[in-house]
């Protein structure tokens, strides 16, 4: 089977990542084990979990039943509500950590800013404690509007590496992605096949798709890939796992962007990371 060609950005420090890597929320136990080592089987070098999923330990073990050797696949995982602040935080790390069978992590995530609790600071604090210590190897966030990110960098000098942010042809969230892009910041892709937006049932997708030939899917993982942005569908089903990141022959014109530009719902159909909170 020909092996994946998955093309690649990098953090601020050259590490290479992954264009498209591998989203696991809801895949649990032996079923979602076997799923995510069928993903590294096919050639997936980016896995993306949380310790609100309650599935790291099967992220792990999908990672040692793959055969695939460890230090060539970048682990993310998310820091919950719940363990924001300074030494809450650390030991959530220190427990994803366990539960992934992992020394250390490559990419740790504040989960949601979760305002309220006035905690984003202390924890982000934390992460780059964790960096400094070697446990964690890039520390980012998820879900942070510009001015909370600026509020981090205020505060600590230090720009978060990484903010994966909800983000389809429906949401394009165009403002966002230059202000990360302006700060050397990498925009990931949450929720980028569009399905909380009825994105999939668009005419202008559809099109687009069969004008090339390709799955709608394979539009809006091309369109972000385009811009640079990693995107991270999620399946079980190893046909659709290889056809999620066989991108190659997908080559989209002006002309398609611009049909794909009228889909966009605004950024007031974005949950408001302000008043939406995760704990």
């Amino acid at each position: 089977m020909t092996a994946l060609s998955i093309p690649m950005t990098a953090f601020r420090d050259g590490t290479p990542v992954p264009l498209v890597g591998f989203g696991t929320n809801a895949m649990k136990g032996v079923d979602g084990a076997a799923g995510i080592a069928s993903a590294l089987r096919a050639g997936y070098r980016l896995v993306d979990t949380a310790a609100q999923y309650g599935n790291e330990a099967a992220v792990g073990q999908g990672l040692v039943d793959s055969g695939v050797d460890r230090d060539e696949v970048l682990v993310t995982t998310k820091v919950a509500g719940g363990d924001q602040g300074r030494e809450a935080a650390r030991r959530g790390v220190e427990e994803s950590a366990r539960r992934l069978g992992l020394d250390r992590i490559d990419i740790v995530l504040i989960h949601w800013p979760n305002p309220s609790r006035g905690l984003a600071l202390e924890t982000w604090r934390t992460l780059l404690d964790l960096r400094e210590e070697g446990l964690i190897g890039h520390a980012g966030v998820s879900n942070f509007r510009p001015e909370q990110l600026e509020e981090l960098h205020a505060a600590t000098g230090e720009w978060p590496e990484i903010n994966q942010i909800q983000l389809s042809p429906a949401l394009p969230r165009t403002e966002a992605v230059a202000f990360h892009a302006e700060h050397g910041i990498l925009t990931q892709a949450w929720g980028p096949l569009g399905g909380r937006e009825g994105l999939p049932a668009q005419f202008a997708l559809r099109r687009v798709a069969a004008e090339h030939g390709v799955d709608p899917s394979q539009v809006s993982l091309r369109w972000a890939v385009d811009q640079g942005i990693i995107v991270i569908p999620k399946s079980t089903d190893p046909e659709r796992q290889r056809r999620n990141a066989s991108l190659d022959g997908v080559l989209l014109d002006d002309a398609d962007r611009a049909l794909l530009a009228s889909l966009d719902l605004g950024e007031d159909a974005a949950w408001d990371s302000r008043t939406h909170e995760e704990w």
